[in-house]
């Protein structure tokens, strides 16, 4: 009879472009979560959290249904009840249907919302993206004031220069309104039509169904075709010409440094207006630096110091980062964001202006080990619990447990019965007490106090526990 083949276990990993944060790095995660919270809440937007699984009709409806995130990068499922549902590519029209769920509508206005979880695309991972990928978000629902605008990106970089990520830049375009878009729209395919040869397989289809979305083609030889586009700044009504000069001011004003881009148009169909995206430095300037001349000597806003169509940095809020950091920080995208006026009244509600904004939180992570953020040190475990013995062991959670409403810190290893290993675990910890539990300290409700470092020990009752303890730790 032959021997049977023995199966080996299956190995699993995480799914790709999916991680586990392990750890080692839940510091810099739970440094993240502080920060965000006490800011945002200091500027007033309240904590919001929606489902991961929506209606899949809420982002074809919302995102557009031309979109790569839609038309590519959705997970998508079918119940057996017929429901069709997907993971949130995004935060923004979940957030806008809590908003008119929920009854937000007949709340006093502005409503700014803030949130923080998990999000997922299926794209292609690369460094710093995951097809599930961690998010901080803010929204303004309710106000039609560019100093909204201006609020999101402040608040920020607020957030950013706390974080300790000190070289920042962000990209600011206008794209206009319903009204101002389509003559814009019709430029923009004038210019590409005798060069739809050049452009990339989807781009060909974008110029026939959502032009604008050229722009934002990362293959390179739409990259070089778009440097001779019209401008949209050129083509935006006097409205939105308004808006987005008064907003600038108020970057100006704040010292918050951007460059105007000219091709940025954001991915997602619902933007008006004012959109950004945040890089960590300024390289992209060179791109602006092959657009004519005459562009640039006549830029089509007059903003502040700033070369529109030159896109030149705001020179006074440039935020340096050492020499070392630039190679490592180069091009790095952390933030996008903009305005949609129009995505309240698209999903069922009343019309309502609002902007809003995303940091990702795998890339902040990334930069703050990069730059070698220096983090508040955890409390030191002075403490260590040493147990012996099955009816002690079973006596330790109550003595455990009465340090922990003292705030004493304490290590422990209650899996472990011999004390020579624990004391070991003890001393590796730096400790420099150890509390020792055996079956006769047990019965008589006392315990031991050993000092580390001289090994002199006393006994105490356990009621003096945490006097003593208190005592001790202060020398």
């Amino acid at each position: 009879m032959g021997r049977r083949k023995k199966i080996k276990p299956k190995t699993f990993f995480a799914p790709k472009g999916m991680h586990d944060i392990l750890p080692k790095d839940q510091k810099y995660w739970e440094r993240i979560r502080v920060l965000s919270r006490a800011i945002f809440s200091y500027y007033n937007f309240s904590r919001i959290d929606t489902p991961h699984l929506e209606d899949s009709e809420l982002f074809l409806q919302a995102v557009g249904f031309q979109t790569d995130i839609v038309e590519k990068q959705t997970y998508s499922l079918k119940t057996e009840g017929g429901d069709e549902l997907t993971l949130r590519p995004e935060g923004t029209a979940s957030t806008v249907r809590a908003y008119l769920q929920n009854g937000f509508v007949a709340e006093p206005h502005p409503v700014k919302f803030y949130y923080q979880g998990a999000f997922f695309r299926h794209e292609s991972p690369q460094r710093g993206r995951y097809r599930e990928l961690n998010q901080l978000g803010l929204e303004v629902i309710g106000d039609q004031n560019p100093v909204a605008d201006a609020e999101v990106i402040h608040v920020f970089s607020v957030l950013l220069r706390e974080l300790g990520i000190r070289e920042f830049f962000f990209h600011v375009n206008s794209v206009g309104c319903k009204d101002c878009r389509p003559s814009y729209r019709s430029h923009l395919i004038q210019y590409y039509r005798p060069k739809a040869k050049g452009l990339c397989r989807d781009c060909k289809k974008r110029l026939k169904q959502n032009p604008l979305r050229l722009l934002d083609c990362k293959e390179e030889k739409c990259r070089i075709l778009k440097k001779g586009t019209p401008q949209i700044l050129d083509h935006i009504c006097e409205a939105c010409k308004k808006h987005f000069t008064l907003m600038l001011e108020f970057l100006d004003e704040n010292e918050i440094p951007y460059i105007l881009n000219p091709y940025l148009v954001r991915g997602l169909d619902y933007y008006t207006k004012t959109v950004f995206e945040i890089f960590t430095d300024s390289d992209w300037v060179g791109e602006l630096e092959d657009v004519k001349d005459e562009e640039k000597k006549e830029p089509p806003l007059e903003i502040s110091a700033n070369d529109a169509a030159g896109g030149t940095e705001n020179p006074a809020a440039v935020v340096e980062a050492r020499p070392e950091e630039k190679k490592i920080l180069k091009g790095i995208a952390i933030g996008a964001g903009g305005r949609y006026d129009d995505l309240v009244s698209l999903l069922g509600g009343r019309s309502e202006p609002a902007v809003g904004g995303t940091l990702g939180l795998e890339r902040l992570v990334m930069l703050m080990k990069a730059v070698g953020v220096k983090l508040p040190e955890e409390p030191r475990m002075r403490v260590f619990f040493v147990q012996l013995g099955d009816f002690a062991k079973k006596k330790s959670f109550k003595i455990i447990e009465e340090l922990r409403r003292a705030g004493i810190p304490l290590g422990e290893s209650l899996g472990r019965d011999s004390v020579k290993s624990q004391l070991k675990i003890a001393d590796k910890s730096g400790s420099d007490y150890s509390l020792i539990l055996g079956q006769k300290e047990a019965i008589d409700s006392t315990i031991i106090i050993r000092e580390m470092s001289s090994g002199i020990q006393e006994v105490i009752p356990q009621e003096m526990l945490v006097e003593t303890l208190r005592k001790k730790l202060k020398r």
